[in-house]
């Protein structure tokens, strides 16, 4: 007898996909799911349907928005950048309430091992914004990690002929770390003595 039946295996399968969630946790998710309601198990489905239909990039920033253009967009000052690798590091920095500019999203960061060269990141939409003169400060916010590091200056030599500030998170995240698992505190100092990328 095998030990799921065909249903169960592939949502176990399916829950495996997510980063992070091993055998183990996609079965409890698995079973959690199987023990709900129907009807809360239809009205999950239809979420996750509406949420991957309706979100989309923001044609200004590149994070994730409902909008042409985000909320965060429409109403932070443009003066001060905060350049990030995926949207879900906006989140990070938004949990310290205290930074005030704007975002861009890069899409990731440049690895030529995995085949991730500048053309595929969102560089140029940066340096237009830039090119418009508006712009004070962009600040690198990659994970402080080799890639992270390499766009971060990739990125500053890049802005240098422009009249534009590009400074770097302190070290106050630990290298090798993700931002999404930085506690506030510590993304909070590093936001407030990052240093100029030279």
């Amino acid at each position: 007898m095998e030990e799921f039946t065909p249903a169960i295996a592939k949502l176990i399968n399916h829950f495996r996909r997510l980063p992070g969630v091993g055998q183990k946790t996609a079965q409890r998710y698995a079973f959690a799911v199987l023990g709900k309601d129907p009807e809360e198990v239809a009205e999950f489905a239809r979420d996750l349907v509406e949420a991957r239909a309706r979100t989309r990039f923001c044609s200004v920033c590149g994070a994730y928005s409902e909008e042409d253009v985000c909320e965060l967009c429409k109403t932070r000052d443009p003066a001060t950048i905060c350049v990030v690798a995926y949207p879900k590091d906006v989140l990070s920095i938004e949990r310290l309430h205290d930074f005030k500019g704007a975002y861009h999203v890069l899409g990731g960061t440049i690895s030529p091992l995995k085949g991730v060269t500048p053309d595929r990141l969102r560089i140029r939409e940066l340096t237009e914004r830039v090119a418009k003169g508006d712009v004070r400060e962009v600040i690198m916010a990659t994970n402080p990690d080799v890639e992270g590091d390499a766009t971060a200056y990739y990125v500053a030599r890049l802005l240098k002929p422009f009249a534009v500030k590009v400074t770097r998170l302190a070290q106050g995240v630990q290298i090798g770390s993700d931002l999404e698992y930085a506690d506030e505190v510590t993304l909070s100092r590093a936001m407030n003595n990052r240093s100029v990328l030279e």
